[in-house]
């Protein structure tokens, strides 16, 4: 399942330069799924948050294929950093995400 940031994140920035796909964006920041992979869609997607940092649920993979854990929840100081109930994927669709992300 992708990760999700809760309203309890400070804005420290901390997880936004380690995650491994480029889906943590700032808060009011549009995202394409072309930032930092090698998907050539350069559509600009409506922010996730207004108030706090978010991840695009569409290029989170959890790490999986580069890291042990979600490095976003390793780094985090208060630890808002959470497992997305409502995005459940197997280790095997979030390699395919990587995949597609990193082809």
């Amino acid at each position: 399942m992708a990760i999700k940031i809760t309203d309890d994140c400070i804005n420290c920035e901390a997880c936004e330069p380690e995650c491994p796909n480029n889906a943590i964006y700032a808060p009011e920041e549009d995202w394409k799924m072309s930032d930092g992979t090698t998907v050539a869609d350069d559509t600009e997607r409506e922010a996730g948050s207004d108030d706090f940092f978010y991840i695009a649920t569409d290029k989170c993979t959890e790490c999986i294929g580069f890291h042990e854990e979600p490095q976003c929840a390793a780094v985090c100081p208060v630890d808002c950093c959470v497992p997305d109930e409502d995005h459940v994927e197997t280790d095997d669709e979030l390699m395919a995400k990587k995949d597609k992300l990193h082809a």
